[in-house]
């Protein structure tokens, strides 16, 4: 699945990058060389984060899912119940 931004959030994207750039590197970089970071962060490194993200939300809910029976059972016939 193929990772894409709103243009809002892509002009927000590139803004970011071009201060990182300028604040932690000390390199005024251009739109032009902000975008084609972006695009290559999200062609090379984003696939990994967003199938360690899913795999994440799988395991999360698998778990969820194994407990279901434990936390949403209520027995039944308890109105007759010894005391």
């Amino acid at each position: 699945m193929a990772i894409t931004f709103s243009k809002e959030q892509e002009e927000r994207l590139i803004t970011s990058i071009k201060r990182y750039f300028l604040e932690s590197m000390d390199d005024d970089i251009g739109d032009l060389r902000a975008s084609l970071f972006l695009e290559f962060c999200l062609k090379e490194i984003a696939p990994t984060i967003y199938n360690r993200a899913v795999a994440d939300a799988q395991a999360f809910m698998q778990d969820k899912v194994a407990d279901i029976e434990g936390s949403c059972h209520e027995p039944e016939f308890g109105y007759w119940r010894r005391t």
